[in-house]
């Protein structure tokens, strides 16, 4: 009796497992490359935790500083750190040439930026991530989002500029797009909107790849099902 057939199934469903598998995990460290903003969405008019996810692209420097610009034509107000272990931020505040109304108040007073400076042997090394929060407010309650423009640089000198706008609907997605915030109207839909807890370690990432890799085991298994069903039958004729 002859496996040769089995066998070739085999192969060629391991073949497509394994494309399977490296695009799932190409497609997964492809999102999480950009700064952006997590969760992404808080409530018009309240004070929020706005947390921005700063990845490391390099495989050979660090991310030693992040400066986040806020929007000026929306004011934020006011701005408060917490304080991250290694790092040093700084809140640059800017009088506006026109007082803003919103939140039923005119605002004269905004955030210009917020950066984080690395200490002196600390940085993002390479395949890790940083999220670095800050509690901002009161958010304006006349615009639906807020785009935010950050320098991301790199202990070798390279700056990434996270400053292109949001791509429109339809449109493929800019090179760096800027973080981005939702805001919407009430708390019933601002559930999402729950402050992330601020973390230190690339746990995200580390789901993303057991996902992927359990992605590709279940695929093996499947093949590795039909090659054992072909041999029965191919036994039960001979």
């Amino acid at each position: 009796m002859s496996l040769r057939s089995p066998s070739r199934a085999l192969t060629r469903v391991g073949a497509v497992a394994t494309v399977t598998l490296a695009t799932a995990l190409l497609t997964a460290g492809i999102a999480a490359a950009h700064v952006e903003t997590d969760p992404g969405q808080a409530t018009k008019g309240d004070e929020s935790v706005v947390t921005f996810r700063v990845p490391n692209e390099e495989d050979s420097a660090g991310v030693v500083k992040l400066e986040v610009s806020f929007p000026l034509d929306h004011p934020v107000p006011e701005a408060n750190t917490t304080p991250m272990p290694g790092w040093t931020a700084a809140v640059t505040m800017t009088t506006l040439p026109k007082a803003v109304h919103q939140n039923n108040s005119d605002v004269k007073n905004a955030v210009q930026t917020v950066t984080w400076t690395a200490d002196p042997g600390t940085q993002i090394k390479p395949g890790e991530f940083l999220r670095f929060a800050v509690l901002a407010g009161p958010l304006p309650d006349n615009t639906d989002k807020l785009t935010f423009k950050a320098l991301q640089t790199y202990s070798n000198g390279d700056v990434v500029r996270w400053i292109d706008p949001p791509a429109a609907n339809g449109a493929p997605e800019p090179e760096h797009p800027a973080p981005t915030l939702t805001l919407v109207s009430d708390e019933a839909d601002a559930g999402a909107a729950k402050p992330a807890p601020v973390a230190t370690s690339s746990s995200d990432d580390t789901a993303r790849w057991l996902g992927g890799a359990g992605l590709g085991v279940g695929i093996l298994g499947l093949a590795l099902g039909i090659v054992i069903a072909a041999r029965g039958r191919r036994g039960t004729k001979d």
